[in-house]
């Protein structure tokens, strides 16, 4: 770590409760902007389906067609699982334990 340590350093979920005004969930083009740029919401959305992407997609009702989005703890959860992968891999690479 950069001189963080998880005593001192904010988590990811609170960081994204600021982040998205309080809202407890985030419409999917709001995650799909800023943590998925890469994506439009409707590949986004096959990804998830196909299983390719592990994070739960909530639907405001049983229609095709409703609003869907991310809670804020499962996107949490997300980043700081992409986190870890990345540490790992960052540590192996320069021969850190």
């Amino acid at each position: 770590m950069t001189g963080a340590t998880k005593e001192n350093s904010f988590s990811t979920v609170f960081l994204l409760f600021a982040q998205y005004g309080g809202k407890a969930v985030v419409p999917v083009e709001a995650v799909c902007r800023d943590y998925f740029n890469h994506l439009t919401p409707g590949v986004f959305l096959r990804k998830v389906a196909s299983g390719e992407l592990e994070i739960p997609v909530i639907r405001s009702d049983a229609s095709q067609k409703c609003q869907k989005g991310i809670h804020l703890q499962d996107l949490a959860d997300y980043i700081d699982s992409r986190r870890e992968a990345a540490l790992k891999e960052f540590k192996q690479l320069n021969g850190l334990r």
